[in-house]
């Protein structure tokens, strides 16, 4: 017969232990988070490991919620995120105060973390790039593509895919004026040359018109795809301009065509319309899609405010406007904001700057897939300069300009929802 003192001990361990097994974790991302990037890494980390994952869209800023491990309570103490454990009731009210009508906020369920890949060039250019900062420092794994690749049909192997800081045009990011004597310009140009050459290309505008197709494909099948900077209105202007030679004589050895605006097609486009192509080579623009030769905002005033969407009724725009901060600290780029005039009434305004009548982060559906253009080069250097030290954002764990990007990276994980709108 069990003695009273081990049958309670017996009991209690049997207690603990179900409580345990019940209880769940609650990464928060409210301005209690220790560290906000790399709590992403968590979230991706944990659907890698086959765990439930919730995003808890609007409840402490965007917080994930999955039931507890010991493994994953050791990998968030290492990566220095902050966590809280929680009994299963307590899981089941938050749940219950989300799926209130009266609340905006919703909980969606998270997938198979996505398999990702970076369009970038192989060779070193003298830039980073904001995205592949932020996926290293929250610890998401990536694979660097390029042309090859994308013409030998891999895309379809990835669930989101990024384009680098890049130059779809043909025009070498119209860097000709000022760096067309620098080591890096010439190798970018002979290496460019060679690829369109064994791709059967005359042309460079060619062969990135082509790659350019090949992503449109992508996206039109299901595919997510992200741009920052000059990655965003020269991806359109290239669609645009299929058939028609944009490009002037020092970039592919012979006149632009005289009649381009002209012979433009917006109708080829993810985002813009009605935009003026720039046809002087020597200045650093391709139209006037891009705000930043017009505007007049002086650094201390220069910010852009995210919108409010309907949790449950809009839960994509929701989720990539996931921040701990609504008011967010703008940073130029090649492509800095987007002007609203050359921006189709379909496309969805994330965030903008009303006051200077532009947009930061826009998003779109394009057939069975998604696209999102982020203006700007680096959420944490105001003007980041060719030759500039890359960021390092153990400085900068809280960045919500950082933490846009990472709600992209997550999002094609999301059971998906048709947004309403």
């Amino acid at each position: 017969m069990i003695k009273k003192s081990a049958l309670f001990l017996l009991i209690l361990t049997l207690f603990s232990g179900n409580y345990t097994r019940a209880a769940y974790t609650l990464i928060p991302m409210d301005e209690t988070q220790t560290n906000h990037l790399k709590s992403y890494g968590i979230a991706y980390w944990i659907l890698q490991n086959d765990v439930e994952l919730w995003w808890l869209l609007n409840y402490r800023g965007g917080s994930f919620m999955f039931k507890s491990n010991a493994q994953a309570d050791r990998e968030m103490n290492i990566r220095g995120v902050r966590f809280e454990t929680i009994a299963d009731a307590r899981s089941s009210a938050i749940l219950t105060e989300i799926a209130d009508p009266e609340v905006n906020m919703d909980a969606v369920k998270m997938e198979k973390a996505p398999k990702i890949a970076v369009y970038s060039p192989k060779e070193k250019a003298p830039w980073d790039d904001a995205v592949t900062l932020v996926l290293t420092y929250a610890e998401i794994p990536y694979d660097v593509i390029y042309d090859d690749e994308i013409l030998e049909g891999k895309l379809p192997l990835y669930n989101w895919l990024h384009l680098h800081h890049e130059d779809f045009t043909g025009q070498y990011g119209k860097f000709w004026a000022a760096y067309r004597n620098a080591d890096w310009y010439k190798e970018q140009v002979r290496t460019l040359e060679a690829s369109a050459a064994k791709w059967g290309f005359s042309k460079v505008s060619q062969l990135k018109l082509a790659v350019s197709k090949e992503i449109q494909k992508y996206v039109a099948g299901g595919g997510f795809m992200f741009a920052m900077c000059s990655a965003t209105d020269s991806y359109d202007i290239a669609l645009s301009a299929e058939g028609v030679d944009i490009c002037e004589h020092m970039f592919d050895g012979d006149p632009m065509d005289p009649q381009a605006q002209q012979k433009i097609d917006f109708g080829k486009t993810f985002a813009f319309k009605d935009f003026t192509l720039v046809r002087n080579p020597n200045e650093y623009e391709y139209s006037n899609i891009d705000a930043t030769t017009y505007r007049r905002v002086p650094k201390l005033q220069d910010f852009f405010t995210l919108f409010d969407f309907s949790a449950k009724w809009d839960p994509v725009p929701t989720m990539l406007t996931q921040s701990h901060e609504r008011v967010i600290p703008g940073f130029m780029g090649q492509t800095t904001a987007f002007r609203k005039p050359t921006i189709k009434t379909n496309v969805i305004v994330l965030g903008d700057n009303k006051a200077a009548d532009e947009a930061r982060y826009i998003h779109g559906e394009f057939g069975k897939g998604f696209w999102t253009f982020y203006g700007g080069h680096d959420p944490e250097d105001y003007q980041h300069m060719v030759g500039d030290p890359p960021t390092d954002l153990a400085l900068f764990p809280n960045s919500a300009g950082y933490r846009l990007i990472l709600n992209n990276v997550l999002f094609p994980a999301a059971k998906k929802k048709k947004q309403k709108t």
